[in-house]
């Protein structure tokens, strides 16, 4: 797999086949359990699956001698060098230790990064200006609306770290896969693999709803036994994955 922050080719094409229950199922046969991240969901209406690398900025809990307003023109903070540093194509990950009532991005924000060419951010914070947000157009996936500024709860830490968002570890370069049922975290290592059964079994869900939309019953079909995959195997021959 190319070690690069945007996805290309088969692999951005099967997960973007494929739905977050679906890689999460896919997942789960490899032993990964924790791969859904809690209480974060599309700010507005979800529109198409978004799938890109991790870029993570960390914050902490706020301290006073930390959070002045007057931090957010140093040069060296980290929610404000993150906005220059992260590569077009990723996902900006920033884990606010589940702080919904606090906005970790807003409009402003929001436009400059929807300019630089990224995918979606992805926060288990708030997202202040919502409307105004949501009318940029860049894809997010959050707590909730919340006006009070990240300064009043928060401290930013770093950038590029293993972080914690949504009760699920995301390391640098792993690959979220994110839709309307929420965001799922694909380990670096699995992406490929997981990628390609992600788009077989939706293939094959594509077979099974087919059957049963035409009245076959569920037992055999769902999960399917070995005469149901004998017949997908045939009508797969002759039926494109997309």
């Amino acid at each position: 797999m190319e070690d690069r922050a945007s996805l290309s080719g088969e692999v951005a094409e099967a997960l973007a086949y494929a739905s977050t229950a679906t890689v999460s199922m896919q997942l789960l046969k490899r032993g990964f359990r924790s791969v859904a991240m809690r209480g974060v969901r599309p700010l507005a209406s979800a529109g198409s699956r978004v799938v890109g690398r991790a870029y993570t900025l960390r914050y902490i809990p706020m301290r006073e001698d930390l959070c002045g307003p007057e931090v957010l023109a140093r040069p060296d903070f980290a929610p404000r060098v993150a906005i220059e540093a992260v590569p077009p194509g990723s996902i900006l990950v920033i884990a606010a230790l589940g702080h919904a009532d606090t906005g970790v991005v807003g409009d402003i924000l929001a436009a400059r990064l929807k300019h630089r060419g990224l995918a979606a951010i992805v926060t288990d914070g708030g997202v202040r200006d919502a409307a105004a947000v949501a009318e940029v157009g860049l894809p997010i996936w959050c707590a909730g609306a919340a006006a009070p500024a990240s300064i009043t709860t928060l401290s930013g830490a770093d950038l590029q770290t293993p972080v914690g968002c949504g009760g699920v570890a995301v390391i640098p370069g792993d690959v979220l896969v994110c839709d309307g049922d929420g965001v799922v975290v694909v380990p670096q290592a699995l992406v490929d693999e997981v990628a390609e059964d992600a788009r077989r079994q939706e293939h094959l869900e594509k077979f099974i709803q087919m059957r049963v939309a035409q009245g076959a019953p569920t037992r055999g079909l769902y999960p399917p036994n070995e005469a149901t995959l004998a017949a997908y195997e045939e009508w797969a021959r002759t039926e494109e994955p997309r």
